[in-house]
């Protein structure tokens, strides 16, 4: 009985990397979500969306004071991650209506990702619980999203492919490779992630043509604008893979932009959010290579994560040049530890 109180007390319970680094992670990118949400409450007329966004909104402050408390009883500091001063409550329209409900249902589906993997690796009940908790209402709020999306019209069903009558298995080595020009059909995991690669890329490029249109460093404009080609380019490629199995290949969000030239959120916001994405996306060609059994759309993808990660060591120097970069919690340097002992001496 001792032990167990002790455990749901959390006495002499360090936090794991683990456990810090998501809490980290989580508080981040609820500052974030903080300012994102508040805007939208602004800006949003649809009466059908504005509670979503304010479910949203509530979830990430609740959110920013368990973190707080969890990292304040233990001593540990509290990140800066994005403040009042990120946002513009006042700015125009930037986001149709439409668009922040997409928005909304996508980013709920990226957080359903990472809070799992949370989840998976939380090991003190305290921590376990606040991501579970926090799992529900994400998911929560994802449903709401979606059929306020299907009543709209707006929500972007993936592909579909006819039903099969039997079971297969494969009996020949050309099932993984081109074999004299020929490819097999995709399978539905391969179609789905080409699916996913379109959807992911068709916001990012929407959102670097907004910011593109409203940041006040010409480097980070270039950047955006660079971003939205790349973006453009990928979108075009696995869409011409679906193209040819005569698969529908989904709409783009750019037309959700509105013309505003007003910034909403500070350039640290607008970068920190775009690497963001960023970095989901190489992770996501990453599953999509190892779980695509056809080794032409393998090669794809390790080449176009390739493409973005060096584009993502661009956004990182450019929040380094600027001091927006905010540092995750790290292992001690023990070397320096050394080293600083050794100068005494």
């Amino acid at each position: 009985m001792i032990e167990d109180k002790k455990v749901s007390e959390h006495d002499d319970i360090p936090l794991t990397a683990s456990e810090i680094g998501f809490l980290w992670a989580q508080y981040v990118n609820d500052t974030l979500a903080t300012c994102v949400m508040s805007y939208f409450k602004n800006t949003c007329k649809d009466k059908e969306i504005l509670p979503l966004i304010e479910n949203s909104l509530s979830i990430a402050q609740n959110d920013v004071t368990i973190i707080k408390d969890i990292f304040s009883k233990e001593n540990h500091p509290i990140p800066v991650g994005f403040t009042e001063e990120d946002v513009n409550l006042n700015a125009p329209r930037l986001f149709s209506d439409a668009f922040i409900l997409m928005y909304l249902q996508k980013l709920e589906v990226i957080a359903m990702e990472s809070i799992g993997m949370a989840i998976g690796v939380s090991a003190r009940s305290d921590v376990s619980d606040f991501f579970r908790n926090l799992l529900i209402s994400v998911s929560e709020l994802h449903d709401k999203a979606r059929k306020v999306m299907l009543s709209k019209g707006v929500y972007i069903r993936p592909p579909q492919i006819p039903m099969s009558d039997k079971v297969d298995f494969v009996e020949k080595q050309r099932y993984l490779f081109d074999f004299l020009g020929h490819k097999r059909p995709l399978t539905a995991i391969e179609i789905t992630h080409l699916f996913m690669g379109i959807q992911s890329n068709t916001l990012g490029k929407a959102m670097m043509v907004a910011f593109a249109q409203v940041c006040k460093n010409e480097d980070v404009k270039q950047f955006f604008l660079d971003g939205k080609e790349i973006a453009n380019k990928h979108m075009k490629k696995f869409s011409s893979i679906l193209s040819t199995e005569d698969i529908t290949v989904p709409m783009g969000w750019e037309a959700f932009v509105l013309d505003s030239t007003a910034a909403p959120f500070s350039d640290k916001l607008m970068m920190f959010h775009t690497t963001y994405l960023i970095a989901l996306g190489i992770g996501n060609y990453g599953v999509a290579a190892g779980t695509s059994q056809r080794m032409d759309l393998s090669a794809t993808y390790v080449r176009l994560a390739a493409q973005i990660a060096l584009y993502a060591e661009d956004g990182a120097n450019i929040m380094i040049k600027h001091a927006w970069l905010e540092e995750p919690p790290k292992q001690i340097d023990r070397q320096a530890l050394v080293k600083q002992q050794k100068e005494k001496k």
